[in-house]
C-alpha cells in the first residue's frame, strides 16, 4: 500500500476514501438512498405489529442477550445481525437497506449528513474514561504523545478513533499538517501498523490485547490516550423511522441494548467467558483485564450534553475541512430520549 501525502486526507477523500466512490453521487443526489429529508414528526409509535423485522448490527448486545437469556423476549424477529463495527461499513449497509439499527460513536452520523444521507440518533451512552489507546509500531522509537510530530498516524476519518486523533493533536497545539495523516479504514490498523506502513494507530480492546500479544515482543507499544470519546450511540436511516412498525420495534429494543450492558457490567464472569473467551478467542485473563478497564455503563436522561458533544466534534471536523458545517441538533430523534435511562437502575443513569 503506497502512503498517501497529507493532502490526500481532504473532504474529497473522508467522503470516498472510507464511505465509497458513490458518495459523491449521494452529494449531488439528495433523494438517493433514503437521503435527506424532514424529520419523523408526530407521536412514537408503540405498538409493533406481528411479523415485523430489523436487522441489527450489534454484535455484543447480540451476545449479551444471548448470556442474559433475554434474546427470545425481543417482541419482533431479528433475521440477521451483521456483524459490522465500522461507520463507513454501517453507512454502506444502511444505504444499501441491509441494516436498520446500528451502534457506533458519535462521528458516523456526522459523516453520513456529509454524504447527505439521512439518518438519526435514538439512544445515547457516555463513557466518561478514555476506552482507546495508541499503539506503535513494531521497532518504533516513540514513546509518548509528544514523539508524534512529524509521525504517520492512522486516521480514521469517519470513526471514533479518527476523532481521538484530531481531538489529541488539539491537545498537543499540533495542526493536521504537522503530522502525516494516512486514511485508513479502523480494521486496516493491524496492518498497517504489522508493515511498518504507520508509525500510531488507535486501537480498541480487543485488538489491542491481541496486537501486544503478537509484536510486544518486537517492541510495539501502547501509549494512552487522554482523549474522552463521549459517545455511544443507536441510530438508524431516516427512512426506517419513518416505518412505523420498525420505529416501534426500535423504541422496544433500546431497553433491551440498556439493559443488556447493565448485564454484563454485573456478570463479568459470564461476558468474559461467554463474549471474550468464546466469540472473541482471548483468555479469561485477557478478558477480565479488558472489562475491569471499562467504565460504568452510563444513561443520561437528558441529550442535551450528547447534542453538545456532536457539535463540538462537528466543528472539529469542519475546522479541518473534512465536513462541512453540520448542526448536531438535527442528528437526533428527541422522541426517543430518555427511553435508555427509564429501563435501568438509577444507579446507570448518572456518571459514574
Amino acid at each position: 500500500m503506497t502512503l498517501p501525502p497529507p493532502s490526500a486526507v481532504s473532504r474529497r477523500s473522508f467522503l470516498t476514501g472510507l464511505a465509497g466512490a458513490g458518495a459523491l453521487g449521494l452529494l449531488g443526489c439528495s433523494a438517493a438512498g433514503g437521503a435527506s429529508g424532514p424529520a419523523p414528526a408526530g407521536p412514537l409509535p408503540t405498538a409493533v405489529p406481528p411479523g415485523t423485522e430489523l436487522t441489527i448490527s450489534i454484535r455484543t448486545t447480540l451476545k449479551q442477550l444471548e448470556s442474559s437469556g433475554e434474546l427470545a423476549k425481543l417482541p419482533f424477529e431479528v433475521p440477521e445481525w451483521p456483524n459490522l463495527t465500522a461507520g463507513p461499513d454501517v453507512i454502506q449497509a444502511f444505504r444499501a437497506g441491509s441494516v436498520d439499527l446500528a451502534s457506533n460513536a458519535g462521528i458516523p452520523p456526522i459523516q453520513a449528513a456529509a454524504m447527505r444521507f439521512d439518518t438519526r440518533i435514538v439512544a445515547v451512552a457516555h463513557r466518561e474514561t478514555p476506552t482507546y489507546q495508541f499503539a506503535t509500531a513494531p521497532g518504533s522509537d516513540i514513546r509518548s504523545r509528544s514523539d508524534f510530530r512529524g509521525r504517520r498516524i492512522a486516521f480514521s476519518q469517519g470513526q471514533a478513533q479518527g476523532v481521538i486523533v484530531l481531538r489529541t493533536l488539539k491537545e498537543l497545539g499540533l495542526g493536521k499538517e504537522d503530522v502525516r495523516l494516512v486514511a485508513l479504514n479502523s480494521p486496516q490498523f493491524l496492518t498497517a501498523l504489522q508493515s511498518g506502513q504507520v508509525d500510531v494507530a488507535v486501537l480498541a480492546e480487543p485488538s489491542t490485547t491481541k496486537y501486544l500479544e503478537q509484536y510486544g515482543k518486537d517492541g510495539a507499544r501502547t501509549i494512552e490516550v487522554e482523549a474522552v470519546d463521549l459517545l455511544t450511540v443507536l441510530w438508524a436511516p431516516t427512512s426506517v423511522l419513518r416505518d412505523d412498525a420498525k420505529a416501534a420495534a426500535i423504541r422496544a429494543f433500546i431497553p433491551f441494548w440498556a439493559r443488556g450492558q447493565v448485564w454484563a457490567w454485573e456478570h463479568p464472569e459470564q461476558w468474559v467467558e461467554h463474549y471474550y473467551v468464546e466469540d472473541q478467542n482471548l483468555s479469561a485473563a485477557d478478558g477480565r483485564r479488558i472489562v475491569t478497564s471499562h467504565p460504568r455503563p452510563h444513561f443520561p436522561p437528558s441529550w442535551d450534553r450528547a447534542v453538545a458533544w456532536e457539535q463540538e466534534t462537528a466543528d472539529l471536523l469542519a475546522q479541518g475541512g473534512f465536513t462541512p458545517p453540520t448542526k448536531a441538533a438535527d442528528l437526533f430523534d428527541r422522541r426517543f430520549e430518555g427511553i435508555a435511562a427509564d429501563s435501568v437502575p438509577a444507579t446507570y443513569r448518572s456518571a459514574p
